[in-house]
């Protein structure tokens, strides 16, 4: 009896998280595709310019061909969802497919008033709106500009990283975009990319980035301690074997501390570490994004 309430308590808390996950990423889509229509049709569309990626590509289709862009977007995005329900999961497919079929509906019929005609303001925060709003749709699990579906597919066949793909995809795009239509238009439309991308990164990174840092030291027990009651941080305790030349076997059960924190909190933790062993061996990299433990919360997250 107690095992069966324990079962139904466990479900209903399981059905509770997922309903809340599905309310938060529907938002986060609906956000984003407010704000790429917003970016679309209040900067971009009124002045010729464009972005990268499928976005790019539809727009630059849109100034060269007799297409609507409505429905340049959902053919061109097209073949990365369904390249998505296979390399993904057919859940991201079909958000992602509500997500494009949202947008395409509000650039037909909504009506932006041009905001601004400077070029330059036009390029950045045509950028943003547009970078904002491929960027929340990724928080909520889907993508309204398939080139990274393409580009993870891609990376798996190949010697490119996905980064590799999308720069070239890219320069590409402006190439043509340059031939086609004109260098100054290709050259504010890849002013507009730059402002898109590092939007991006940031709604879906956030300011303080993560940081993965490894210690090493003799005086492993005190660091912790500094780390978990002076920083108010998890700290994960490793057992190794290490050492150097002729000391390579003299260093058994050695302890190695790991712990994930913000950029922003990393030079206080050096400093500390520092005022405990000054030869510490210290190893950072940035980690994309946690969930869980005893660090800082992201905002949005």
């Amino acid at each position: 009896m107690v095992k069966r309430l324990l079962k139904l308590q466990d479900n209903a808390l399981v059905k509770r998280i997922t309903i809340w996950r599905q309310i938060k990423d529907g938002l986060f889509i609906a956000i984003g595709v407010v704000m790429a229509s917003i970016g679309l049709k209040g900067f971009l569309l009124p002045n010729g310019f464009f972005d990268g990626g499928a976005m790019g590509m539809s727009l630059l289709l849109e100034m060269l061909t007799p297409v609507n862009l409505s429905v340049l977007i959902i053919l061109v995005n097209l073949p990365f969802i369904l390249l998505g329900a296979k390399q993904v999961s057919v859940p991201f497919a079909i958000k992602s497919t509500l997500a494009i079929f949202g947008l395409a509906l509000l650039v037909h019929y909504i009506e932006v008033p041009a905001i601004t005609a400077d070029k330059l303001l036009i390029a950045v925060f045509g950028g943003f709106f547009l970078g904002s709003g491929i960027g929340f749709a990724i928080r909520g699990g889907a993508v309204i500009d398939g080139t990274e579906v393409l580009a993870i597919s891609v990376s798996r066949k190949s010697s490119l990283t996905v980064g590799d793909f999308i720069t070239v995809f890219n320069v590409c795009l402006f190439i043509v975009a340059a031939i086609f239509v004109d260098l100054e238009t290709a050259m504010y439309s890849m002013l507009t990319y730059f402002s898109a991308s590092k939007t991006v990164d940031f709604i879906i990174n956030g300011v303080e980035e993560y940081l993965g840092v490894m210690i090493m030291s003799q005086q492993a027990e005190d660091i912790k301690q500094m780390i978990s009651f002076d920083l108010g941080r998890g700290v994960t305790v490793l057992k190794s074997d290490g050492g150097y030349g002729d000391k390579a076997n003299l260093l058994p059960d050695r302890k190695v501390l790991f712990c994930v924190i913000t950029r922003l909190e990393v030079t206080k933790m050096l400093l500390e570490i520092e005022k405990i062993d000054s030869k510490a061996f210290v190893i950072q990299y940035p980690i994309k994004d946690t969930k869980g433990g005893m660090i800082k919360k992201r905002p949005l997250h």
